[in-house]
Parts: C-alpha cells; sequence; structure tokens
C-alpha cells in the first residue's frame, strides 16, 4: 500500500515511516510513504501557499493552485488512490473505516491542511473524503494523517501478529479488557488470580466479561452496535441484563 502526503512539514511522517511497528512494516515492504511540500509547486519568490480569506476573517487559507498541482505530481507519478483531507466536519474515523482502507487495497493520498483550512474550491474538485479523527481542532492535519496511517498500516497482513488485531478494543465490536504482566504484586496490588490460573476457559470468560463491563461503563453506544451486529452471544447479554444494561 502507498501513501502520498501533500504536506508542509514533511519531517512530522518520521513518526511512523522511522518508528516502531509502521517502520518495521515499511522496511519488509508492506507499504510506502512519499511527502509533498506544495511549495515546490509555487512559482513566486516566497513561495507563497496561502492568502486573506475572501470576506474577512482571522487566520489565512490555503490556496487551490499549489495543491492541485501537487495533487497532480502525484496523479503522475503513478498513485490514483482516494484523496482524503482533514477536517473537524468530516465524517468520524472508526475501526471499520480503517479496515475498509484494507478491503479495498488501494493506494491513498492524504492532504494535510494549515492555518484556518482549505480553499473550498479544492476540496470540491481534488478531495475524495474529508476525515475527522475527534471533536477538537489541531493545527494542521500532520497529526490526523499519521493517525490514519498508523491505524491502517498496523492492519495490513503481516505488520503484525494477526490474534493481536484480530482480539484489539473495536475489533470484536466492545472495548479491550485489562492487561497485566510481571510482577504478579506491583505495590501491594495483584494481578488477578483468574490470570494465573492456567485455566484457559475461566480466562476467556474472565476477558469477555471485562470486556463488556468496560464496554458497558464507558461506551454503552458500543453495545447497541455490537447487538444489533450480532456480535453478541447469548451468554453476553445475560451478563449484560443482570449488570443494568437496556436494549
Amino acid at each position: 500500500m502507498r501513501f502520498d502526503v501533500v504536506t508542509l512539514f514533511p519531517e512530522i511522517f518520521d513518526a511512523v515511516t522511522k518508528c516502531g511497528i509502521t517502520s518495521r512494516a515499511m522496511k519488509r515492504g508492506l507499504w510506502s510513504c512519499h511527502t509533498w511540500n506544495p511549495r515546490a509547486a509555487t512559482t513566486d519568490l516566497h513561495r507563497t501557499v496561502d492568502d486573506r480569506p475572501f470576506g474577512g476573517g482571522p487566520g489565512m487559507v490555503m490556496m487551490a493552485e499549489p495543491l492541485a498541482k501537487t495533487v497532480d505530481m502525484i496523479r503522475r507519478s503513478g498513485n490514483n488512490g482516494r484523496v482524503i483531507s482533514f477536517a473537524p466536519n468530516g465524517k468520524k474515523l472508526t475501526d471499520e473505516r480503517v479496515r475498509q482502507f484494507i478491503a479495498d487495497n488501494e493506494d491513498i493520498v492524504l492532504v494535510c491542511g494549515r492555518y484556518e483550512g482549505i480553499d473550498e474550491r479544492f476540496l470540491s474538485t481534488y478531495v475524495d473524503e474529508v476525515v475527522s479523527i475527534g471533536d477538537f481542532v489541531l493545527s494542521g492535519g500532520e497529526l490526523p494523517a499519521c493517525t490514519l496511517i498508523d491505524a491502517v498500516v498496523r492492519q495490513i497482513p503481516g505488520a503484525i501478529k494477526e490474534l493481536s488485531t484480530s482480539d484489539e478494543s473495536f475489533a470484536t465490536g466492545l472495548l479491550d479488557a485489562p492487561h497485566y504482566t510481571r510482577p504478579e504484586v506491583w505495590r501491594d496490588m495483584p494481578v488477578p488470580e483468574v490470570l494465573l490460573s492456567g485455566h484457559h476457559a475461566n480466562i476467556g470468560k474472565w476477558t469477555r466479561e471485562e470486556s463488556l463491563q468496560i464496554t458497558l461503563q464507558t461506551r454503552p453506544d458500543l453495545i447497541t452496535i455490537a447487538n444489533s451486529s450480532g456480535l453478541l452471544s447469548k451468554a453476553d447479554l445475560k451478563w449484560l441484563r443482570a449488570h443494568g444494561w437496556k436494549e
């Protein structure tokens, strides 16, 4: 899978190209990342990529032409995949959408805005999808782009152990259960005894019930979605009803 990123700050993407799981997956040839600075598509002395907004208002707006020329260059280089930008008014990025990127198996172009935003004419003619990673404002699209890349790359077959993605939060429709490691007692707090028992059925039952409890307490909306999607067993539903869940 190939990502091409339009950004004024390409060094930010060292976080995914040089660190951790995504870096190792890149070294194994599972994905690639190319950054493109729109200033390179300008012709004026100051390499201008932004200007004051028509109608007034604070801040500056990224100009359509440098961004359009940059995407055109990306197209000519061989990436004909979806063009995605980032904004609070975009569709929220979910685990389901991340997995759809993997299923589609196409290259992706990420456009990272800065300042007050991007000229709407570029967005309406070049961008296929606007994504949000939450109900808050960031200084630019680079961190959301890194988030999307990380979320997608770790789902690429071979990036990490398959079980690591199949049993984590959202993959089962629920949030993940707590995790513990050595020592068995830390600051007078022991690991739950069931996890030391070696009894796989009891451990599985504990893990599932902890997952149900955490999800019910913090994200009850996910319980409703999981139920409507057929992801909850009869035992799950019995446990939930016994602990106050109302369908």
